[in-house]
This record gives C-alpha cells, sequence and structure tokens, in this order.
C-alpha cells in the first residue's frame, strides 16, 4: 500500500489540550481540508484518502483522547459537544474560515454540529458513513444517566490490553473490524504505545464511557435544518437494515444534500478510497448551486 508521506502537526488550543496530526504537501495550509475520524480511530484513518488525493491541502487530526492528542483531565467526560469546541476554537485561533470539512461517523456527527452553530466555519461537508445524530427519548433521560454513571464507575476500574507485538495488536483491531490487516496496521502504528509488557492503546480508557447527554430527535432535527452548506454524504451499501432504518428519517432535514452509496463497509474511506476521492474531489470543485 504506497501510501502519502504526511507532515506531522502539533497545534496548542487555549484551553491547553494539545491536537496532533498530520497534514499533506509541505506544512500547514492557509485553508486545509480538514478531516475528522471516527470513535477510537484516529488521524491515519484518512492516509488512504490521502494517498488518492494528492491534489488536495488534507489535515487529519486525532481528536481528544485518540492518538497522539492529549486526554481531557481526570474530571472531564468525552461529549460530543467539546469536541465541536475544539474544532470550533482551533479554527479561531487559526483564522480559518469556510473550510471544507470531511467527518467519519463520529467525525460526521462533529463536523454537522459544528457546520450547523457555526456556519461561517464550514463552506462544505463530507459526511463518510455518518447521517443524523445519535439521539435519546426523553422518556429515557433517566436510564441513560444511570447508565452514564454506572460505566463512569466501571472505568476507573478497567485495564487496557496488552499486546507483545504490533502485529498482535493490529490483528486485535482488524478482528472488531470490517477491513483488512494492512488497513488495521495503519490505525495501530499511530493508535498503540510502547508498554513494559509490549503496546497497548493510546486512546483514553473513558472514551468508552456512556455519554450522559443526547440531544432528543427533535432537537437533532433543528440543528441539521440549521446547515447552510451543501452536504456529501458517502454512505455504505453494506450498512445494516436497522441503522438504515434509524437515518432514513433525518435525510430530509439536510437542506442541501447529496447522498452517493459506496462499496465498502464502515470504513470505506479506507477500503475504497479512490472510489471516495474521485467523489469527494468532484464535490470539493464543483461550484456551489
Amino acid at each position: 500500500m504506497s501510501l502519502a508521506a504526511p507532515v506531522t502537526v502539533e497545534l496548542q488550543l487555549t484551553s491547553g489540550l494539545r491536537l496532533a496530526g498530520w497534514c499533506t504537501g509541505t506544512g500547514l495550509p492557509a485553508q486545509p481540508l480538514l478531516c475528522l475520524h471516527g470513535w477510537l480511530d484516529n488521524a491515519n484513518s484518512f492516509l488512504p484518502l490521502a494517498n488518492a488525493l494528492p491534489d488536495l491541502s488534507l489535515l487529519a487530526l486525532d481528536l481528544a483522547g485518540h492518538g497522539h492528542s492529549s486526554h481531557r483531565s481526570a474530571d472531564a467526560h468525552y461529549y460530543l459537544f467539546d469536541y465541536v469546541a475544539d474544532i470550533a476554537t482551533l479554527c479561531r485561533q487559526q483564522g480559518w474560515q469556510q473550510l471544507i470539512v470531511i467527518g467519519h461517523s463520529m467525525g460526521g456527527m462533529i463536523a454537522t454540529v459544528l457546520a450547523a452553530s457555526f456556519p461561517e466555519l464550514v463552506s462544505k461537508l463530507v459526511l463518510v458513513d455518518s447521517l443524523g445524530l445519535i439521539t435519546t427519548t426523553p422518556a429515557e433521560t433517566a436510564t441513560q444517566l444511570r447508565k452514564a454513571v454506572i460505566s463512569r464507575l466501571q472505568s476507573h476500574q478497567k485495564q487496557k490490553p496488552q499486546y507483545a507485538t504490533l502485529a498482535e495488536a493490529a490483528t486485535a483491531r482488524q478482528q472488531q473490524s470490517d477491513f483488512d490487516l494492512a488497513t488495521a496496521m495503519l490505525l495501530t502504528e499511530r493508535g498503540c504505545e510502547p508498554t513494559a509488557a509490549g503496546f497497548s492503546w493510546r486512546a483514553d480508557v473513558k472514551l468508552r464511557e456512556v455519554s450522559a447527554f443526547r440531544l432528543s430527535e427533535a432537537q437533532a432535527r433543528a440543528v441539521i435544518r440549521n446547515l447552510q452548506c451543501p452536504v456529501l454524504a458517502l454512505m455504505s451499501a453494506q450498512i445494516p437494515v436497522e441503522i438504515r432504518q434509524a437515518i432514513q428519517h433525518f435525510k430530509a432535514d439536510y437542506p442541501r444534500l447529496e447522498l452517493v452509496q459506496c462499496p465498502g463497509g464502515h470504513h470505506l474511506h479506507m477500503t475504497d478510497a479512490v472510489f471516495c476521492a474521485n467523489q469527494i474531489r468532484r464535490f470539493v470543485s464543483a461550484e456551489p448551486v
């Protein structure tokens, strides 16, 4: 697998968080195509896409708690809206406006809320197997809060798995995913760190905690309706029926949505990077309607 050689990037936020990542080209571009990865992934999930888009300047970040970026403080947690605040803060610090943002899975949800809340920051939005937002009914609020508190109590007792080699860690990652071992290794190389026993994941154990707060469906739909930019959604043809049904009702809420069904599974931007790159290049170069 021939991949682009990215330039390492570290960006310090005023909050104290450090966001690590990489960019294509010779350095941090003035107006990057910003890439936000999914839950428990890292910036390397965009390496195949970067290799297929040598003509575009990509900036792929490790979200807080992932990869080489800072973990949040011991008393903090990982709400979707805190990620939105991280990216909005970064854009303000760098003077970025009207960015094109690509988001995969959870990264797509972050990008959606960012674009809806700060329309001046996003000119076009590409969602990779990500449509709509995860919601909770008002009747489930107390149950959701209970699950969240219990998961917090349990997370303090959890130990990260240890692997003798990176290959062993990559195999474990591949067995939980829809891609081959070489693709799993891309995520593993950035997502693991050496330990006395071999290797373990860098990701904060608190990332697995249940969220205490989710929007209701009505709130989520109101957020999506506030999107002003055009949206390209690249959706897996292999998406489970129950998920397809769950997101179906969100489609009508996007004011300017183009939906493209793609080959490949949930990580289609890794496994079918050329197909995705061709769609993204066409979308990025098109004049706004």
